[in-house]
C-alpha cells in the first residue's frame, strides 16, 4: 500500500506555524518534546485498541476513537518530518504477519532509533512502522488521512480557543 502525504505535510506545516506563533516556540526548541508527544500518542492509540490488556475482556474503543488517536500520532510524525526536511513524502507499507502488540513495540523501537539518529532513513522506518499498524487494525490508509483532516480542524479550533 502506498500513501502520498505531500498535502498532509503542507497542512501540518501551516498548523505548526500557527502553534509556533501562538506559543512562541520553534522546531529547534521543541524537537525532544515532539518526540515525547509522539511516544505518548502511540501509547494512547495502543490503549484505545486494548491489544495488550490480557487481564480484560473489554473490547477496543470504537473505530472513530481509534482513528482519532492514530491521527494524533500522524500529526507528530508529520511535524518531525518537517524538522528534518524529509524529501520523499510518499510512504509504502505492507500488512505484516504480526500481532498488534508486537507492531506497537516495533513502532516504539523505530521512534527511539529515530531519536538517536535523526536521518531521513530512520524517520521513514519509524513512519512506515506506524503506518503498518493500519492493516493490522483493519483500516485503510485513506481512512487515516480522513481522520487526520478531522483532527486538523479540531487542532485549529483549539488554537483559536487558547488551548
Amino acid at each position: 500500500m502506498k500513501l502520498d502525504l505531500t498535502k498532509l505535510f503542507e497542512c501540518q506545516k501551516e498548523l505548526d506555524a500557527t502553534i509556533a506563533k501562538n506559543h512562541n516556540i520553534s522546531y529547534e526548541n521543541t524537537k525532544e518534546r515532539r518526540i515525547m508527544a509522539l511516544l505518548v500518542e502511540v501509547g494512547e492509540l495502543a490503549n484505545a485498541t486494548r491489544c495488550f490488556k490480557f487481564w480484560s475482556n473489554k473490547p477496543s474503543e470504537p473505530k472513530e476513537i481509534v482513528l482519532d488517536e492514530f491521527a494524533d500520532g500522524l500529526h507528530f510524525l508529520l511535524s518531525l518530518g518537517l524538522i528534518i526536511n524529509v524529501s520523499n513524502k510518499t510512504f509504502s507499507y505492507k500488512k505484516k504477519n504480526v500481532d498488534l502488540t508486537s507492531q506497537f513495540l516495533e513502532v516504539y523501537k523505530k521512534i527511539n532509533e529515530f531519536r538517536k539518529k535523526q536521518t531521513e532513513t530512520s524517520y521513514r522506518k519509524a513512519f512506515i512502522s506506524f503506518l503498518e499498524l493500519l492493516p493490522i487494525l483493519g483500516y485503510k490508509g485513506l481512512e487515516a488521512v480522513d481522520a487526520y483532516y478531522l483532527k486538523l480542524d479540531v487542532n485549529y479550533k483549539r488554537q483559536q480557543n487558547n488551548y
